[in-house]
Parts: structure tokens; C-alpha cells; sequence
């Protein structure tokens, strides 16, 4: 795995909107407002030319157009990383654009961005062998205050930190809109994790909730991002999983995963796809975000049956309603990288060894 360099001070950060762009409100004003937040504190910035577009379904331009932004910032020497606009609903349709060998040939560069985004932070892991960062998108840089979240990521971004942590609250509803766009994340439900572990008899393929506070260790290699993304990748030309499988066989693959439009039974679908796809092979656990249907329950079944029952048999720790994506806050959660990750009652910590 190559690990790109890190925003050194003073350098260039650059934008690219492969899904949506800023041209809307909220999102203009709070990524006009990140960009002076980011040159007060000393930084350069270089916009791609969809930034501020609105022209594309589903992502900021035409598909043709978003690849040869995203092929352009990431091979140049102009900016030192990348930071997606946003999350949209068609990355997906940019990848036959993506010139992946041209990418391979470039020095390796930070890509930071979450939801569709998984489009590239996925096979920027799995494809080029080179670490990205599931991470909030450029727009979140604008709110006031810096949630502790957005700091931990701009904190990854420049190596300042190699260790992140979960936080004390989520965000059921924000506040941000038109009239408010600099609005920080709306935090008001206490985080409560829950860890399931295999049962300790022999041979057993059933997973029971821990009650008391203990503490889970996994270590291994983090991959992952949204199953309504991942689910649309598999089995195409772009699903290179069997080989980063390979690559990294003689080591514990840590998958986390989270979901956006996926209701109960979408989230087990995926699960099971990914299953029978062969995906989890050599998995050594399992960090699941909360997903937007968060509280909902369908044919007798909640969020965390749709995944544990599918993935008891692999006898390994399922970590629940972690701070991984789109409810917010987000930890910043390093595709590819290895990491240490340790679990006790509601407090979770990812230290990233960049091996």
C-alpha cells in the first residue's frame, strides 16, 4: 500500500466535484467560506473546473467531464491533495472516464471525500494500492465552528495526527439550510456502541451483543464506504477486491461500512451480495456506521439483525453504529491503511500504523 504525502504547510489544497459540485446554497456559501478559512490559515487552494457547476444528473458535469477533471488534479504537480465538493448519486458513471493507469504512473496524492465518493477512495484502495481518506467533503470545512470531527480530518490530511477517536454526540437533525449555511453539525443523541462477539462455544456461528463494557482489539488492513456504492461496483470491470484480497492475504482485513438510501432489507441484501461475492475473505472484523434508516425495523428485523445474521458465521467482532458516515459526525477512516482498533462500551479509537 503507498501512502501519498501529507498537506505539508502552506501548500495547495486541491478541489474536484467527480459527484456534486458547490454550485447550490447551502453548499456555495460554505465552501466560499472553507476556502478563505483555509488561506487565513496559510494554505493555497486550486478549484477544478466543476466546482461550481451544476450541469451533470446525479454529479456537477457531464461524466466525460468529471473524469477529466478528477485524471487532471490528481496526475498534476500543481495541488498537494484533494478534497471532493461533495456526495452525489452517479460517480459511478465517471469511472469509464478515469484514466486508473495514468494514476498508477503519478505520485500517489490524498483523496479525501465520503458517500459516492466511495467511487474512488474504494478503488483508490482496492485498484491503485493507494491510501484515501473516507472523510467529510470540501462543504464542511465552512461551518463555524470546526466540529472536532472536521478538525480530526483536516488533522489526517496534514499528519498531524496518526490517531483518532469516536465523539459523545450524533446528529439526528441538522440545521444547516439556505438562510444558514455556515451551521456546525447539530449534535444532541449521546453515541452508544454495540459490540457483538462471536458466542465462546467451539464452532459456533451465532453473535451475542456485549451488555458490560470489554474490550475488542482488532488490527488489520481498513477497507470499505457506502454499501449503496459498493453493492454497485461489484462484479463489474471495476471490482478489484479478489486481488487486493490476495495482496493482503497474510493479514486481518478490518471492512467498514456504512449505508445512505439503503433501507433494512437493502442493507442485508447488500450485506449478503458482498458475502457471496467472496468479499470478506481473511476478514478480521467488522466497523459499521449508522445508517440513515437508523431506528427502523422491517419484517421483524432492525438494523443490526440485517447485519448480523449474515456475518456471524465468520467469527469475528461486528461493531456497531459507529461515527462513520452520513450521520454526522464522522471519524476520518484511512481505506486501505493498517490500523489498530480498540472498543470498550462507547468509546472506540483507530490508530493508523501506515504499513
Amino acid at each position: 500500500m503507498k501512502y501519498p504525502n501529507f498537506l505539508p504547510k502552506n501548500g495547495t489544497i486541491g478541489f474536484v466535484a467527480p459527484s456534486f459540485g458547490c454550485a447550490t446554497e447551502p453548499y456555495y456559501s460554505a465552501f466560499m467560506h472553507a476556502l478563505d478559512k483555509f488561506h487565513k490559515l496559510g494554505y493555497q487552494t486550486k478549484l477544478g473546473p466543476n466546482c461550481l457547476v451544476e450541469k451533470g444528473i446525479g454529479i456537477s458535469n457531464d461524466p466525460k467531464e468529471c473524469g477529466a477533471e478528477l485524471n487532471e488534479a490528481y496526475c498534476d504537480g500543481e495541488s498537494d491533495v484533494l478534497i471532493s465538493c461533495g456526495g452525489g448519486e452517479l460517480m459511478c458513471e465517471v469511472l469509464p472516464y478515469m484514466d486508473f493507469e495514468r494514476m498508477k504512473k503519478a505520485a500517489p496524492k490524498w483523496y479525501m471525500g465520503f458517500s459516492d465518493n466511495t467511487n474512488f477512495t474504494f478503488l483508490s484502495a482496492t485498484y491503485l494500492d493507494v491510501a484515501a481518506i473516507y472523510g467529510p467533503c470540501a462543504a464542511a470545512f465552512g461551518m463555524e465552528p470546526w466540529h472536532e470531527s472536521v478538525k480530526d480530518a483536516f488533522d489526517v490530511l496534514t499528519g498531524e495526527i496518526h490517531r483518532v477517536s469516536g465523539y459523545e454526540l450524533w446528529e439526528r437533525e441538522g440545521t444547516k439550510d439556505e438562510e444558514h449555511p455556515l451551521e456546525p453539525y447539530n449534535v444532541t443523541e449521546p453515541v452508544v456502541i454495540h459490540s457483538f462477539i462471536p458466542e465462546s462455544r467451539s464452532g459456533a456461528s451465532k453473535l451475542h451483543e456485549l451488555l458490560t463494557p470489554q474490550t475488542i482489539q482488532l488490527e488489520g488492513r481498513l477497507v470499505g464506504g457506502c454499501m449503496d456504492c459498493l453493492v454497485n461496483l461489484l462484479g463489474t470491470e471495476f471490482d478489484h477486491v479478489k486481488e487486493f484480497n490476495e495482496r493482503y492475504k497474510d493479514e486481518k482485513i478490518i471492512w467498514f461500512l456504512e449505508s445512505c438510501d439503503l433501507g433494512i432489507m437493502g442493507i442485508r441484501r447488500a450485506i449478503w451480495q458482498m458475502k457471496h461475492a467472496g468479499w470478506f475473505e481473511h476478514v478480521g472484523g467488522f466497523l459499521i456506521g449508522r445508517p440513515l434508516c437508523f431506528g427502523e425495523e422491517a419484517f421483524g428485523i432492525d438494523q443490526y439483525r440485517a447485519v448480523t445474521d449474515l456475518l456471524a458465521e465468520y467469527n469475528v467482532p461486528v461493531i456497531m453504529d459507529l461515527d462513520i458516515g452520513h450521520l454526522a459526525p464522522m471519524m476520518p477512516v484511512v481505506a486501505g491503511a493498517t490500523a489498530i482498533v480498540d472498543v470498550e462500551g462507547n468509546n472506540i479509537q483507530i490508530e493508523y500504523t501506515w504499513k
